[in-house]
C-alpha cells in the first residue's frame, strides 16, 4: 500500500511517499531524517497533541485551556476528550501546572493562568 503525505515537521513541507509492506514503512521524498521518522510514525502509529478546555469548579462559567504534555495515539483522542469533559479543577491554576495525570499516557497541563 502506498500513501502520499506532506511532512509537517518543518516549514519545508516535503511531499512524502510512504510504501507500507509487511508492517514496515519505506519513506521517500524527505529532505531530512525527521521527515522519514514523521512518515513512518504517521502510517504505523499516528499520534496527536490534544488541546481543549477544562472546567474550573470554583468559578462561574470559567474554563482553563489545556493540552496533553505529549502526543497520544490518534485512536485515543475521543477517550481523552471524554475524560476532559467530565473532569474539573479548582482555581488558582498556573500555566504549566499538571491538572490530570496519565490520561491515556499523557499528563494534562494548563496552558493559561486562572487566578
Amino acid at each position: 500500500m502506498k500513501r502520499n503525505l506532506t511532512c509537517i515537521i518543518c516549514p519545508r513541507g516535503c511531499s512524502l511517499t510512504v510504501e507500507l509492506e509487511n508492517g514496515s514503512a519505506t519513506v521517500t521524498g524527505n529532505a531530512c531524517p525527521k521527515g522519514e521518522e514523521y512518515g513512518k510514525n504517521e502510517c504505523l502509529c499516528p499520534v496527536r497533541t490534544v488541546t481543549s478546555i477544562l472546567r474550573i469548579s470554583n468559578r462561574t462559567d470559567t474554563m482553563v485551556s489545556v493540552k496533553t504534555a505529549n502526543p497520544v495515539k490518534k485512536e485515543d483522542i475521543f477517550r481523552v476528550m471524554e475524560v476532559l469533559k467530565s473532569a474539573s479543577v479548582e482555581a488558582p491554576v498556573a500555566a504549566g501546572d499538571v491538572l490530570l495525570k496519565d490520561v491515556f499516557g499523557a499528563d494534562i497541563i494548563a496552558t493559561k493562568t486562572v487566578k
